[in-house]
């Protein structure tokens, strides 16, 4: 096999650009998209509006109802994700920065399935699936197995990682044997894990609620939920330490394991993993089986964390595909992600009080999350715009001609 067989196509090395780039893209990202989100926020403002109306008679009025509007969302959104200023105790204060954490957890595991998929090379875009195929193998053992108090939690929170890691090896499997494409074959699992899923919960001995007519299950079992952290008062559970916990683990695997040497190398360039005796095919299956049990993480801890009182056709609320978002923008390693996950926790949690608060329309958020997507995977605009060098120092060679063409004119 010759050396040019080795290397990497153009499209696979402009994907592990964009999986696994600078962490300083990753930053300036969020701040062009919030400085994006500014302009937004004022165009949907009424008072920036009303003052533009008369615009050129008294400019300073739009340009201070600009700034009212965009300052005054950004500060609803930092009160209902991290600390509510106006509340009257530390409790009442504190408690949008457990929200945060409580969406930001099936968000850090989710994303660590996806990339660690993303470091083997592979797109892994069926966390929806594996996310609901997890809720239904936890929700069944939640809701109608009778199991001994602190067992049944156990065997709830596996029952539901295995099902996720095995719906994710399917797609794994058919990339090893037939080569199909793993885009292809997650999103035909996303579907058909969907309608499965809605099939089960509108079907009686399976998943639906015992004389119900509702696509819904029962209630979990006490025995099954997992422990509130800080009271009743609060949704924060301890499905956060399984996320963190999750964390750590991808990161050994990654960093201080064999296998996750090979699953990196076949990442980098399979063609050469599998001349240094790797199997590839194998590193497949195995990288989308553990990859679909940290997805399934996200499943239970929604099923047995956040919706404890029985669950519908909703449950992954579009986490497996806010999942690939926040891989990226962690750069598919594990602490990029937790940080990544914190911060779109924290946009979910302070979107809702942004809209209650200063009636931002919640889409903006939304938005906003959209645009860091499309400025992370656009790495040279974010640097032109910050006036950064470009990764082939282009602009260090453009200085080094003018100082070679101010010499020779000298000389």
């Amino acid at each position: 096999m010759s050396t040019a067989d080795n290397q990497p196509s153009r499209w696979h090395q402009a994907f592990r650009a964009i999986t696994t780039g600078n962490g300083l893209i990753a930053v300036l990202s969020v701040v062009l998209a919030l400085i994006a989100g500014s302009i937004l926020i004022a165009v949907t403002d009424d008072g920036v509006r009303a003052a533009a109306g008369y615009f050129f008679a008294r400019p300073g009025d739009t340009f201070v109802a600009i700034w009212e509007a965009a300052s005054g969302a950004y500060v609803a959104l930092f009160q209902g994700a991290i600390y509510n200023t106006n509340a009257s105790t530390f409790a009442a204060g504190i408690k949008p920065l457990t929200e945060s954490l409580k969406f930001a957890t099936p968000l850090i595991a989710a994303g660590l399935g996806v990339g660690l998929a993303f470091r083997a090379g592979l797109f892994n875009i069926g966390g929806q699936g594996q996310m609901l195929m997890a809720a239904a193998a936890a929700g069944y053992v939640g809701a109608y197995m009778d199991l001994p108090v602190g067992l049944h939690l156990v065997v709830a929170i596996v029952a539901g990682v295995i099902a996720g890691g095995l719906w994710a090896g399917i797609a794994g499997l058919l990339k090893a044997k037939t080569g199909a494409h793993e885009v292809i074959l997650t999103i035909m699992l996303n579907n058909i894990a969907f309608y499965l899923l809605a099939w089960m919960l509108a079907t009686q001995g399976i998943l639906q609620a015992p004389g119900s007519s509702n696509p819904k299950t029962a209630a979990m079992a006490d025995t099954a939920r997992l422990p509130q952290l800080l009271g009743s008062g609060f949704g924060l559970h301890a499905g956060v330490i399984l996320a963190i916990v999750a964390v750590i683990f991808t990161w050994w695997l990654l960093e201080r394991s064999s296998l996750g040497y090979r699953l990196r190398a076949v990442g980098e360039n399979p063609d050469a993993a599998r001349t240094a005796g790797i199997n590839v095919g194998r590193s497949y299956v195995t990288v989308m089986l553990i990859a679909g049990g940290l997805v399934g993480i996200a499943g239970v801890t929604q099923v047995l964390g956040t919706v404890p009182t029985g669950f519908g056709g909703d449950i992954d609320a579009g986490m497996g595909f806010d999942a690939i978002t926040v891989a990226l923008l962690g750069r598919s390693t594990p602490i990029g992600i937790l940080f990544a996950g914190l911060l779109f926790g924290a946009f979910k949690a302070g979107g809702f009080w942004m809209q209650a608060a200063e009636q931002v329309p919640n889409e903006v958020v939304l938005v906003v999350q959209s645009l860091i997507v499309l400025f992370i995977a656009a790495p040279p605009l974010v640097r032109a715009v910050f006036g950064l060098p470009q990764a082939d120092g282009r602009r260090k060679n453009k200085k080094q001609k003018k100082s070679r063409s101010k010499k020779e004119v000298s000389a």
